[in-house]
């Protein structure tokens, strides 16, 4: 497993973010630097580490796809811990990497180096609605093969445009780490995660999905870290009433949501960043 990293690389303060489901590390660019920066100008010494989660980025595909599932992505974050050995350890997370993050901040014997001091989750909550499993699935998979950046960029565009506003250069910044070479000697690009991460997807049925809701409240009610739920005020994916559940029970999060946005925020943007900065480090 691959992962970016930024700041001081001998601090015991790591903050840990992990992108969502077809994404990957560089997708914090903009905020890594901005909490290294204010980090520098109070006076603290940070660590920000960004994770390819397997099958994604520089990150090695799996052999088998089974294991692209959020069980598997804990045990390896757990194991990402556990060499980063960090003294204090904050947690952002984007959908899955929310996912991911609820199921390590909930466990109840988690040790030292993987106890969660400050969790943000990027909208994302223990339930998932359907209808958003159902359009992510429409282009789950289909990596494509694209003449140029810009057409790549393009197209990504019209499937995440709920991310909201951004400029064509901050649109651009954030695809260019999403393309690799498509390798059949024609100079086209194509999307930098494995196909295959459709397959445990697809299997997903109501009731597979209700019962893993199930876990995942109880992963949250046993989250005991200081919570700040983020949400695009369009999402399709956490409604309002989940956000307001999760402001009620477990760590009672404090619940922050950005008009003109879906899902999910792509802390680019200038308030964005500044809330999660403040967040975990003032």
């Amino acid at each position: 497993m691959a992962y970016w990293q930024w700041g001081e690389p001998a601090s015991s303060h790591v903050v840990l973010c992990v992108h969502g489901l077809t994404r990957q590390g560089r997708d914090f660019d903009v905020l890594a630097q901005a909490l290294c920066q204010r980090a520098a100008d109070t006076g603290q010494s940070l660590r920000v580490v960004c994770p390819d989660v397997v099958g994604r980025g520089q990150s090695d595909w799996l052999k088998d796809p089974s294991g692209y599932q959020i069980p598997f992505y804990a045990a390896d974050m757990l194991a990402l811990l556990q060499q980063l050995q960090p003294g204090t350890l904050d947690w952002l997370g984007t959908s899955m990497g929310g996912l991911i993050g609820m199921v390590v901040a909930g466990l109840p014997e988690a040790p030292a180096f993987a106890k969660v001091r400050r969790l943000v989750l990027n909208d994302v909550g223990p339930v998932i609605e359907w209808q958003a499993l159902q359009r992510i699935g429409q282009y789950l998979g289909k990596t494509g093969a694209f003449a140029t950046e810009q057409l790549a960029a393009d197209a990504l565009w019209a499937v995440a445009s709920s991310f909201g506003p951004h400029t064509p250069a901050q649109w651009l910044a954030l695809t260019r780490p999403m393309l690799k070479p498509l390798g059949d000697g024609s100079g086209r690009l194509t999307l930098h995660y494995d196909p295959a991460l459709a397959e445990p997807f697809k299997a997903v049925t109501p009731e597979s999905a209700a019962q893993g809701e199930a876990l995942l409240w109880q992963a949250y009610d046993q989250i005991t870290a200081s919570t700040l739920l983020v949400r695009g005020a369009d999402s399709d994916l956490l409604s309002p009433g989940t956000a307001r559940a999760m402001t009620q029970r477990g760590p009672q999060a404090r619940l922050l949501e950005f008009a003109g946005v879906g899902h999910a925020p792509t802390f680019v943007a200038p308030d964005q960043v500044q809330a999660v900065v403040s967040f975990l480090l003032e």
